[in-house]
């Protein structure tokens, strides 16, 4: 296959298309809109998974796991969540197949396995586990219970991309049950914090933290706090959620406890998730035409060592020298590969390196040898430089630093420039038209606004944010008061 790319100016939905499969992170399968994770897109799920469960553990959570499958009647029992994700439902009606008497070789259901009670394939598990709950929760002492699970979900995607809109995906949901409301509003915005923690420090993706607006808000929840993310075709990613939701599942569920002073309270809620569309938000992030960009936190490989050699005896004297910097940078914690494979030539494995988006590249040879030099090539900007060998492992760790500082600061650059002020209808439809990005407007705050906003441009109200500021202006529709400004942009 060739590792030509299209170039992101031309067609940014094709590059992006490219780039996850010429870089080997995933392809589609025999599944309609189901994908499979190839081994290095899963190290970069591995590596993100490990840091947000280290995260949620220091945060008091714990992990646990609950059936794929929900009873309908289960599912049915919050009325608003049931409705948001009916029309995502994949459903288990039979129970077994059997050979087709019509069909020699082939098989059909068997219409006597009907299941009594149809199942939902879990689309989120609130239902499932807040079920569960009801029976591991009696009194005050039993709170709050803060789990997490890592799981698989489906939602039957009718328009499906790698990664960022799949039928199944991974994610993590966290479901916790607190006393009091205001317990389970600082759980909410803590793992909101989380998350903008994670994004910003180890994806390098700056984000928007802010509030959803009540269209846009989880179903069956009171409030949705998100964290949002710009990418550089100017669309929003949401990169992840947390709700806060009331008593509505524990009155659905019907999961009390009794309180310190004998009285049965209904217990307050929260859920929360992040998914492997982060992937997707992290290649659109930083990569280039080119390839992948990586931040190091991130990167599978973060250092790749290529030998230029002539023979076996040039690749030993190489291999000596390289062996001990490879121990060295291991020890610092440094994912490294020397590869010595003699079926590519250099020039290759620096084009695959670079296609893998790997934040540095090592090339040392003859010439290097007798220098006691080599050449280090960062991914982020391209720039090579010659170091000697002794210096290699220092320089190297204080360079991946760098590397991961200078993604950040390039995206929170792109976001400042691609973040316009607005304060008319029509230079809102041109921003959004001509320049993309988020756009700061003033609205209303009715959902009849918002849908004819969203019918015009195909922008939508990403968030309310958090740092918003009281500011006396008129929406950009209608003309109607407003006191503050939201942010809009078209959305993956």
């Amino acid at each position: 296959m060739s590792k030509h790319l299209t170039k992101r100016e031309d067609d940014y939905s094709k590059w992006y298309n490219e780039l996850v499969v010429k870089a080997d992170l995933a392809e589609n399968s025999a599944v309609r809109g189901c994908m499979v994770i190839k081994p290095y897109g899963f190290a970069i799920w591995e590596k993100m998974q490990a840091e947000l469960d280290r995260m949620f553990k220091e945060t008091g959570h714990e992990n646990a796991y609950f059936p794929l499958f929900v009873p309908k009647s289960l599912f049915e029992a919050e009325e608003k969540n049931a409705e948001g994700f009916a029309k995502e439902c994949a459903v288990v009606t039979h129970y077994r197949l059997q050979n087709d008497p019509d069909k020699p070789g082939k098989l059909r259901v068997d219409p006597e396995a009907k299941l009594e009670e149809e199942l939902v394939v879990r689309p989120t598990s609130e239902a499932i586990i807040w079920n569960t709950y009801k029976g591991w929760i009696e009194s005050y002492r039993d709170l709050p219970l803060l789990i997490n699970q890592w799981a698989n979900v489906v939602r039957w995607e009718m328009r499906t991309r790698l990664f960022l809109r799949t039928a199944e995906f991974l994610w993590q949901e966290g479901h916790t049950a607190h006393a009091t409301k205001a317990e389970a509003i600082a759980e909410s915005k803590q793992m909101q914090d989380v998350y903008a923690e994670f994004a910003e420090n180890f994806m390098a993706m700056p984000v928007v933290k802010g509030v959803k607006s009540d269209s846009e808000r989880f179903a069956g929840a009171d409030e949705t706090y998100t964290i949002e993310a710009l990418m550089q075709d100017g669309k929003a990613l949401q990169a992840g959620t947390s709700h806060f939701l009331g008593q509505n599942f524990a009155k659905a569920f019907d999961v009390k406890y009794t309180s310190k002073e004998g009285k049965q309270e209904y217990v307050w809620a929260t859920s929360w998730g992040v998914s492997t569309r982060l992937i997707g938000g992290l290649i659109m992030t930083h990569s280039d035409d080119l390839g992948l960009v990586l931040p190091p936190k991130l990167a599978p490989i973060q250092v790749a060592i290529v030998p230029i050699y002539k023979g076996e005896e040039q690749l030993d004297a190489i291999s000596e020298k390289v062996d001990v910097i490879v121990k060295d940078l291991r020890k610092k914690g440094i994912s490294v590969k020397f590869d010595t494979r003699d079926t590519y030539r250099p020039g290759a494995k620096f084009a695959e390196y670079e296609l893998k988006g790997v934040p540095v590249r090592v090339a040392i040879g003859k010439r290097d040898l007798e220098n006691g030099t080599l050449e280090i090539a960062r991914r982020d900007t391209l720039e090579k430089q010659t170091v000697p060998q002794k210096e290699a492992v220092s320089f190297i760790e204080n360079l991946l630093e760098e590397i991961q500082k200078n993604l950040f600061v390039k995206a929170v650059s792109y976001r400042n420039n691609h973040t316009t002020i607005v304060n008319t209808f029509e230079e809102f439809k041109n921003t959004i038209e001509n320049k993309g990005g988020f756009v700061s407007a003033h609205w209303d705050g009715t959902e009849e606004t918002e849908d004819k906003i969203k019918e015009i441009t195909k922008a939508t109200i990403r968030c309310i944010p958090n740092d918003a500021v009281e500011e006396e202006g008129v929406c950009i529709l209608t003309g109607k008061p407003s006191y503050r400004r939201v942010l809009f942009a078209k959305a993956y």
